[in-house]
């Protein structure tokens, strides 16, 4: 993953409300979750709850589905998956010994 991407992404999920949503939507598993439920769930407005799943989608950590009437909106886990391996792609890569955490590589 590009410096600039997971960036984008960290910064995105830095807004307590976005991070609710995108909380919401990894709890939901791959099928996601209805506009209409998540709404509800977080007690914001719907105009509100637009801007900011524009953001997720903008950045790749959501995506949305129409089915029918309803709009559905699922987490991205391969792209959820890509910027946790970043964070953690070079822990400890400069300490001889790791104590407390385990070397990835």
């Amino acid at each position: 993953m590009k410096i600039d991407d997971a960036a984008a992404r960290l910064e995105a999920l830095g807004n307590p409300t976005r991070l609710k949503i995108y909380r919401s939507l990894v709890r939901a598993g791959r099928a996601g979750m209805p506009v209409g439920r998540l709404q509800e769930r977080l007690r914001i407005p719907a105009s509100t709850l637009s801007h900011h799943v524009k953001a997720l989608v903008s950045v790749g950590l959501i995506t949305q589905v129409r089915d029918g009437t309803t709009l559905v909106c699922q987490a991205e886990y391969g792209t959820m998956q890509g910027l946790v391996d970043f964070l953690v792609a070079e822990c400890c890569a400069e300490e001889s010994s790791c104590s407390g955490a385990q070397k990835v590589a």
